[in-house]
């Protein structure tokens, strides 16, 4: 028997704000053993290595992606899409050989292309053999940040009174935002951020905040919401597949961006985001997974990346260490026009020099400064010149000291940070793209414009001049200057959009322009009215919404300060029933699924028992039927297919096999069982041997001829292991990893049980059995299990089969997972689903 033991769940994570703690990625000089490996290695990893120690590092190879035909692209799609394509490219091509060294090793590997970055975990000899490689660069340990105590979550009293406080000061711009003049650009420029894109990579984002619901670009404005592409969970923390978060920093920092009610600095501009931090800890491997998201938004399971839907803009208030941490990142984004904004860190103490951290410190970065309501430089705000370059830091100051924002539960918290100034940059650009969009995606001179309408501070004692200094960078922003100061060339066309048969005006309805240089679009507003600034051209312009048929109009071409006006009205459409049949994978009929138009603001429904479903009033047009199983979910994934509504629909929907990003699939399978004949020398409570195996068998793509049996019905391909009696949840990145659960639980095995192996069937088309006899349960649960984990040599497929399960899997974990922890096939998790003569059926993905 043992001691409970915490669950494991994914950690992965990010530091915020002001971190206290030296982050090495992609750093400079590290240290090495003389007469050592070639490669650089960092010391902290040399030591968390000797004397037989492991740890997780990034293997960081030398060939370096060519972005400079994406910097030539025209248009935000084309150069994401360009720098992608690259990086992708040139990530692969390098790494293949690096990963071949690796599974041959049994090491699994999580591999980046943003970074060219190969995530691994091992000990010494694992890293002196890969440092002697010619194609590494570099070897630096793995690290993990911690946030600052510097956020205070409200009382339930603070937050009644600040919910009040905002209701009563509705519309009043927050101090940071009218003293970089925000407001002025409100009104002199009628400028908001229209049609730009702002993220951030925080702790998340509570997504129906009322300051920030409206904006949100998955919310389909008819009250549903599409998460795909417009959110990502790097952490693994967030229950569902939509934003939430569980510190309150990234929710902060986005309503300093976009906030609505005087909050925000561009109330109009549209947001997106990436959680990178689990909650007050944080890693370098969430960090490169949302950093890759930036440049290629995914759908929910990081598959179909669709880099023409990568935001403008992306805020990041975090930082920690004087290293060249993440440069490759920042470098791509700014290769594929996506402007990013860096928190200068919060260890300054209002003297010293040199206290500001790196990605804000690095030279390629856009550092900021924080300072406060009487225009004094915060203590903490972190001064330059960098340690990592020798480059002025930081490069320019914003509001943030005692800055008001959204925090989680509908309500508003009042904090400072460097991390509160540089939301104010990110939706200060965000303003000066709107009004000025010749240039989107121009970083050079979006610095150059922001530099040049700062508010000058002289402040030399760490360097620089009255104008451009360590303390202040090139002074306090003021974007009312920067806006003014920038070519204003655009054409500004607005209008409303109206009901054609009764004149109401509709608001949400979305209004797109295309042309040359790529596609803005915005939502109409209370009384039906748009605002948009174009640059001179030619644009097709479509309007879209839910009840109404599509209008669009083309060829209308647009000169630099034109105003124009254009209304438009649009037909609503007749409603209609879909109603069908919802199957299992199976062909069964499906009960307790839930079945909804996405896109529109019909209610979900669920079928019955009978697997049917009604949904009576749905208006004309095309949709995607979206239909999720009840758990436990098995082996039913969900289906999302295309669905035209012009009459009363019949739509029967088989839901497909559940599968795994890599593509693995699972199904329900017939049972029969093979006897085991050959004993595994294996017992007792907590015991693992490791077992030829007759063939090659594939997992993840990486082929193996032996394999780790213990007494908890694992098969570990990566490592004899023990001791892991508290199963968990899959993926997890927590040991163990690469592994077949056959029947994953605390399980004994006595005089009664017995492990066996057995082999059927001629050469090419053998089966290979592991089996497990009556084996007994640690916690003294009546019964006994007795289960097998099946290999098929032709196929690569593995089937699960349970003569008998006692507690029909209450406490146990079936399924397989990745090499890494960040991929699995879940069947079922503490769930009672498994019954006597049952098999499970998983088909692996051949790459």
């Amino acid at each position: 028997m043992h001691l409970s033991r915490s669950r494991r769940r994914r950690t992965a994570a990010w530091a915020a704000a002001a971190l206290t703690v030296t982050g090495l990625l992609i750093g400079p000089p590290s240290a090495a053993a003389a007469g050592g490996p070639a490669a650089p290695v960092d010391s902290a990893l040399l030591k968390a290595v000797d004397k037989g120690g492991e740890s997780s590092f990034f293997v960081v190879l030398k060939g370096k992606a060519d972005l400079t035909p994406a910097k030539r692209k025209r248009g935000h799609a084309a150069r994401t899409e360009s720098a992608f394509n690259e990086l992708k490219t040139k990530a692969h091509e390098s790494q293949q050989s690096l990963n071949s060294f690796l599974d041959k090793k049994k090491v699994g590997h999580q591999d980046f292309w943003i970074a060219n970055a190969v995530r691994v975990t091992g000990g010494q000899d694992l890293v002196e053999q890969l440092a002697k490689r010619s194609d590494v660069a570099r070897i630096v340990k793995e690290q993990h940040y911690k946030l600052d105590d510097i956020e205070s979550k409200p009382t339930e009293a603070q937050t009644k009174a600040a919910v009040k406080a905002a209701a009563e000061e509705v519309g009043t711009p927050e101090w940071g935002v009218g003293d970089i003049k925000a407001d002025r650009v409100w009104d002199e420029y009628e400028d908001r951020g229209e049609g730009i894109v702002i993220a951030n990579i925080d702790s998340g984002v509570q997504y129906d905040h009322p300051d920030l619901v409206d904006n949100y670009r998955g919310n389909n404005g008819d009250g549903s919401f599409t998460h795909d592409y417009n959110w990502f969970d790097a952490s693994g923390q967030c229950p569902t597949d939509a934003p939430c978060d569980n510190n309150g920093h990234g929710t902060h920092t986005m309503g300093t961006m976009v906030g609505e009610n005087g909050v925000g600095v561009a109330p109009n501009a549209t947001w997106i985001a990436a959680k990178g931090c689990e909650t007050d800890e944080c890693s370098d491997g969430s960090l490169l997974a949302a950093g890759q998201w930036i440049l290629a938004p995914t759908d929910a399971n990081g598959k179909n990346p669709r880099p023409g839907l990568a935001p403008n803009i992306v805020n990041n208030s975090w930082g920690g260490g004087d290293t060249t941490f993440y440069q490759d990142i920042v470098e791509a984004w700014n290769a594929a026009g996506i402007f990013e904004a860096f928190a200068s860190g919060n260890d300054g103490d209002g003297k010293t020099c040199s206290t500001g951290h790196a990605p804000g410190s690095q030279a390629p970065s856009y550092g900021v400064g924080a300072y406060d309501s009487s225009g004094r430089i915060a203590d903490f705000s972190g001064f330059g010149p960098s340690l990592v370059d020798g480059s002025m830091k930081p490069n320019i100051s914003a509001p943030g000291v005692d800055v008001r924002s959204t925090w989680p539960g509908n309500s508003y918290n009042t904090i400072s940070g460097t991390s509160m100034a540089t939301p104010h940059v990110a939706g200060a650009v965000a303003l000066l793209w709107s009004a000025a969009p010749s240039l989107i995606g121009d970083i050079d001179t979006t610095r150059a414009l922001l530099d040049d309408g700062a508010v000058d501070v002289d402040d030399t004692h760490c360097g620089g001049t009255a104008d451009a200094n360590n303390v202040w960078g090139e002074g306090r922003l003021d974007i009312f200057a920067s806006v003014d100061k920038a070519p204003h060339t655009a054409a500004t066309m607005t209008g409303q959009v109206t009901d054609k048969a009764t004149g109401a005006a509709l608001t949400g309805i979305t209004v797109q322009a295309t042309g040359a240089t790529g596609t803005r679009a915005v939502s109409t507003i209370d009384g039906g009215s748009y605002r948009l600034t174009l640059a001179p051209g030619t644009y097709s312009f479509t309007l879209s919404g839910y009840g109404y048929a599509p209008a669009s109009v083309s060829g209308v071409e647009v000169t630099t300060g034109q105003r124009l006006s254009k209304d438009f009205s649009l037909d609503a459409v007749p409603a209609h029933k879909v109603s069908g049949k919802i199957l299992d994978v199976r062909g069964r009929p499906l009960a307790k699924a839930s079945v909804q138009i996405s896109g529109s603001p019909v209610p979900a429904v669920t079928t019955g028992t009978d697997g049917t479903y009604t949904l009576p009033t749905v208006a004309e047009g095309t949709y995607t039927l979206s239909v999720a199983p009840a758990a436990p979910v098995l082996c039913n994934g969900n289906s999302r297919g295309s669905l035209t509504v012009d009459d009363d629909e019949t739509a029967d929907v088989r839901l497909p096999n559940r599968t795994d990003a890599y593509g693995n699939t699972c199904a329900p399978a017939a049972y029969s069982w093979i006897k085991g004949s050959t004993k595994v020398a294996l017992s007792g409570d907590e015991d693992a041997k490791t077992v030829a195996l007759p063939f090659p068998v594939k997992l993840y793509g990486v082929p193996y001829t032996s394999a780790s049996v213990t007494t908890n019905g694992l098969i570990n391909f990566l490592e004899p292991r023990i001791g892991d009696y508290a199963n968990t949840a899959l993926p997890s990145a927590a040991r163990p990893n690469g592994t077949v659960a056959a029947l994953w639980d605390d399980l004994v095995l006595d005089k009664k049980s017995s492990v066996q192996t057995a082999v059927k069937g001629a050469k090419g088309n053998r089966a290979f059995a592991i089996v497990w006899n009556n084996a007994a349960y640690a916690d003294g649960t009546a019964g006994r299990a007795t289960f097998e984990a099946v290999f098929d040599e032709a196929t690569g497929s593995v089937t699960l089969q349970y003569k008998s399960v006692a507690d029909r899997g209450a406490g146990a974990t079936v399924g397989i997972e990745n090499q890494t922890g960040d991929d699995a096939l879940q069947y079922s998790f503490d769930q009672s689903v498994l019954t006597a003569g049952s098999a499970v059926h998983i088909a692996q993905e051949v790459k």
